[in-house]
């Protein structure tokens, strides 16, 4: 493939994965098109050209699917992101909902020798600063256990593991209210948005 396109399979594999990490249903063509903010008859083109790579399976007016070969490329990218992202937040300073984009360019021009680096100077980090595993080197995911706040019964209290980073704008609603990783939220006290975006493990009932 040519480097753009190269580039463009990455973010189409990586989009795919993301997809699926925190919920079991595949993904359309054209819920693929709304994540990547692109065409569908772009989508369309894209996919039949990773189809025609083995990196996905796709029939007609049917889901995307990745295969072996394309879930371990989707893993080597998304592990690209999380770690410049991890980086970007312990070494320049940068905020949660400011590291995504940055890290959208970066992910695709480190080599791999530099990105092992960074790997090694940040401990080798489990999770991004939003709380998603980090893949290891070797593709191994290790995804802890959680639901989103929203979907647990009110006055249930949860330790956050994870803020989806979709939309930047609740990120920052989430930071205002004071919940970060590893803090404690009782189901109910957020509004709706920052509700559904903070995932937790169950830990207690609050009694009122």
């Amino acid at each position: 493939m040519p480097t753009a396109d190269r580039r463009a399979a990455e973010d189409y594999l990586k989009a795919i994965y993301g997809h699926t990490e925190w919920q079991p249903d595949p993904i359309a063509p054209s819920q693929l098109a709304t994540r990547l903010g692109l065409a569908p008859s772009t989508v369309t083109e894209m996919v039949k050209k990773l189809v025609a790579s083995g990196l996905v399976e796709h029939a007609p007016y049917g889901a995307v699917v990745l295969t072996g070969e394309g879930r371990t490329e989707a893993l080597r990218m998304v592990r690209r992101h999380r770690l410049v992202e991890t980086w970007l937040v312990s070494e320049f300073g940068y905020s949660w909902d400011e590291v995504h984009d940055e890290a959208e360019v970066l992910e695709h021009a480190l080599s791999d020798r530099l990105l092992d680096a960074i790997d090694e100077r940040l401990g080798r980090p489990g999770r991004d600063p939003h709380g998603d595993p980090i893949p290891a080197a070797d593709g191994v995911v290790r995804r802890p256990d959680a639901v989103p706040l929203s979907t647990l019964e009110p006055g249930v209290r949860g330790r956050v593991v994870r803020v989806s980073d979709r939309d930047a704008a609740v990120l920052r609603e989430v930071e205002a209210a004071g919940v970060a990783l590893d803090s404690d939220v009782v189901a109910g006290d957020l509004p709706e948005a920052a509700a559904g975006a903070v995932w937790v493990t169950p830990v207690s009932v609050t009694l009122g």
